[in-house]
Formats: structure tokens, C-alpha cells, sequence
């Protein structure tokens, strides 16, 4: 149990400590490359997936909650850049909630990163110090894959999740 729960704060801290790996080729026409304006609008996340992470796995995701309770969660990205997140499931003893977060596209080692901080009532998002960043590793018109590079048992794993625009 004490290898799993160093496990999952390793997820998160991981997420910033490795560079995730460059794409090479020219986006295709149905896959553009990211930015604010195609990122922008109303996204539902559909399945997340691990790759290096045995199934099953109970993991903690964005420090908040389980990995489950954020599938299916809405997340609302308008053009000004202060959006939110809504966990609507409430299977395995998950919580409702919404989030309010500030996000932006960052360029890393020429990699699009979606990143984006959690910002509570009466915060400014210039105080708050510590946010969250995943690989845009495919954009379409209709879909979003986020790649976020872990740290699973002294191995590099991965949490993929797959968004849907709504």
C-alpha cells in the first residue's frame, strides 16, 4: 500500500519532472497542430487509459480524485482562458464537483502541452504557484488525446486520455 501511495504522488510530480517525447511528421488534415483557437470550447472526457500502469491500478489524478471520477467529467476551455471542469460521476464513492482552472497551450522541446492551474474563490491565477501540464498528442475537430508522462514504480508510464468535443 506505502508503494502505491508513493506511486501516485510520484504521477503528479513526474508530470513536470520528464520532457515527453517529440512527434515527428506534418500534421495531417483531419489532425491540426494545437492551439488556443482549436482547443478552445466545451470537451467531455471519454476513456483514460494507462500505458505502464497495471490495470486496475487505484491512481489519483490532477490531486484531486480518482481516476475514475474524471471520466466522464466536462471541461469548458473558452478563448479567455478561465474555464472549468465539472466530475459529474459517482461511481467509486466519487464526488460531484467544479473546478474553476486558468489554462494555456505551452510549447516544450517543440511538443504542444496543454497546461493549466486550479484557481479557488478568491484567488488570482498569477498567486497560485502549482498547475498541471499533459502532451496534446492528437487534435481533431471532434478530438482531443492528453498524454501526461508519470513516474510508476521507477518507470516512465503514462495516462492517456481521450476528449470529445461537445
Amino acid at each position: 500500500m506505502k508503494h502505491l501511495t508513493l506511486a501516485v504522488l510520484c504521477l503528479v510530480a513526474s508530470v513536470f519532472a520528464i520532457s515527453c517525447k517529440t512527434q515527428s511528421g506534418a500534421a495531417t488534415n483531419t489532425e491540426k497542430s494545437a492551439s488556443e483557437s482549436s482547443v478552445k470550447g466545451n470537451w467531455v472526457i471519454t476513456d483514460i487509459t494507462f500505458d505502464g500502469i497495471p490495470r486496475g491500478s487505484k491512481v489519483t489524478v490532477f490531486d484531486e480524485a480518482s481516476v475514475n471520477c474524471f471520466k466522464g467529467s466536462q471541461w469548458i476551455l473558452p478563448s479567455n482562458n478561465n474555464g472549468s471542469y465539472t466530475l459529474s460521476s459517482t461511481e467509486d464513492g466519487c464526488s460531484t464537483a467544479t473546478q474553476s482552472i486558468v489554462w494555456s497551450l505551452y510549447k516544450q522541446g517543440g511538443v504542444n502541452m496543454f497546461q493549466f492551474k486550479k484557481v479557488g474563490t478568491g484567488l488570482k491565477a498569477k498567486n497560485v504557484t502549482e498547475g498541471y501540464r499533459v502532451e496534446v498528442s492528437s487534435l481533431t475537430n471532434t478530438t482531443m488525446v492528453w498524454r501526461a508522462t508519470v513516474n510508476f514504480e521507477n518507470k516512465t508510464a503514462y495516462i492517456v486520455y481521450t476528449l470529445q468535443r461537445t
